[in-house]
């Protein structure tokens, strides 16, 4: 897949599963059951033992599924993390040397930013979104709304705090995707194997987005 194709399948579908669990075989079972839900994006964050592992096994087995890199420290992580093959990079701050190092391995990239500063710097360097993080402590969508307003052209993407009650008004705001972590895969649905628990709350997240959407493309609609 391609970096505009991986692009275009992150602002297709709008959501971004963040898995972060304490094994390999967790945070696979986490990634195929989210998938068969309906989502075909995860994030295995570095935290995961044998997470860069996991990305090559994902990409190998599993070409369907857009497999990322989230909680990326530095350079030498993220390179590894690209000859794995995640298709994507990710952060939880500003790094400008990992947003420099995947523009030039021609890798999505969406670090993370919480100032207007900070968004404006990640964008300036060639960043293909700016995620938002942590969005819910520093007043969640009405934050978003606050930087889009003079931010434009900048792709935010919400993470830190998103779950069912928040999910649309993120969308509302401006925000092209939303990242999600345990409010779309509880860790117990995990521990228990359920399978079906998370493919249901990959179904409903997605109704969020979508209804979002549809919300703000009918006000764009004004009549004759």
């Amino acid at each position: 897949m391609t970096k505009q194709e991986v692009r275009a399948r992150i602002e297709q579908i709008g959501i971004i599963p963040s898995i972060r669990v304490s094994s390999k075989e967790d945070a696979q079972f986490a990634a195929e059951a989210v998938s068969s839900g309906g989502i075909p994006i995860v994030e295995i964050t570095m935290t995961v033992p044998g997470a860069i592992d996991l990305i090559s096994n994902l990409v190998k087995h599993a070409p369907d599924m857009v497999v990322g890199a989230g909680s990326v420290w530095d350079t030498e992580m993220a390179h590894r993390c690209m000859n794995a093959g995640a298709a994507f990079i990710t952060t939880e701050g500003f790094d400008s040397h990992v947003v420099e190092l995947a523009v030039k391995g021609n890798t999505v990239v969406f670090p993370g930013a919480l100032t207007p500063t900070e968004v404006i710097k990640a964008w300036q360097v060639g960043s293909d979104f700016v995620k938002v993080f942590p969005c819910a402590q520093v007043g969640g969508d009405s934050y978003i709304r606050a930087l889009t307003a003079p931010l434009r052209d900048v792709r935010l993407i919400a993470a830190g705090g998103v779950n069912q009650q928040t999910a649309a008004n993120f969308i509302l705001a401006g925000a092209v995707a939303i990242g999600v972590g345990v409010d779309l895969i509880p860790r117990d649905s995990i521990r228990l194997r359920q399978s079906e628990r998370i493919r249901e709350l990959a179904r409903r997240f997605m109704g969020f987005v979508e209804s979002a959407r549809a919300e703000l493309a009918s006000r764009k609609i004004k009549p004759t």
